[in-house]
């Protein structure tokens, strides 16, 4: 399960662009908490503590709790805006849930064994279709990633979201088809040589089919025209 966090942030007293721009030179990052039906919360938080948080790569799919007003709001973070140029947060959108709420959210996938896989250890190539899967899921159970082995797998061989088995309680968010996660393909040398064997078999020229002339037609007469 992906661990849970916790996030100081300060009540906004006014909205507004210049508002926010002060923030952000003060190196504090605008947000919002909404939803559960309650009225929206406009808060800011500590521009340093944000960024660390998200460079975890998981943050998306990580359970928040905004401590603001003397309130801990639970939370899932549904949008961060970033700047063009610099990169850096500027806005964060908080979903307010309830501990047993059921939400989606994109799981990153993570792939092991594969020193048990024929087809690697062949030099295939692992072709990854999705690299985080959609989940639904009860907030205090959001898995952290999903483990898929690759043991037994051969160049060709596929997988599919009904062959990995998901932690209690998680299930697809896509259930209306049996989708690949990732492909193990032949190496571009393997193909190389398979094309190139093809190729030199379709050169070898069929018995008889040179020199000959048009079906009913005499070999040309050897030597001058008879005067």
């Amino acid at each position: 399960m992906s661990e849970q966090l916790t996030l100081p942030a300060e009540a906004r007293e006014r909205a507004g662009k210049g508002a926010s721009r002060e923030l952000r030179r003060d190196g504090r990052v605008p947000a919002v908490i909404y939803g559960d039906k309650k009225e929206p919360l406009s808060v800011h938080v500590e521009e340093k503590l944000l960024t660390k948080m998200l460079s975890n790569g998981h943050f998306m799919n990580t359970v928040v709790m905004v401590d603001a007003g003397g309130k801990s709001h639970r939370t899932l973070p549904k949008d961060v805006q970033f700047h063009p140029v610099s990169s850096r947060p500027i806005h964060v959108d908080f979903l307010r849930i309830g501990e047993h709420s059921e939400v989606n959210v994109n799981v990153p996938v993570f792939f092991t064994d594969e020193e048990d896989a024929p087809g690697i250890t062949r030099g295939g190539v692992l072709n990854i279709v999705r690299h985080d899967l959609e989940l639904v899921c009860e907030a205090s159970s959001i898995p952290g990633q999903i483990e898929i082995s690759l043991a037994g797998l051969d160049i060709g061989d596929s997988i599919h979201i009904s062959s990995v088995k998901l932690p209690k309680g998680s299930k697809s968010a896509i259930d209306d088809r049996d989708f690949t996660i990732a492909t193990i393909v032949a190496p571009s040398a393997m193909k190389s040589e398979e094309g190139d064997t093809e190729t030199e078999a379709g050169d070898v020229p069929v018995v008889g089919e040179e020199g000959e002339g048009e079906e009913g037609e005499a070999p040309e007469a050897k030597g001058g025209e008879e005067g």
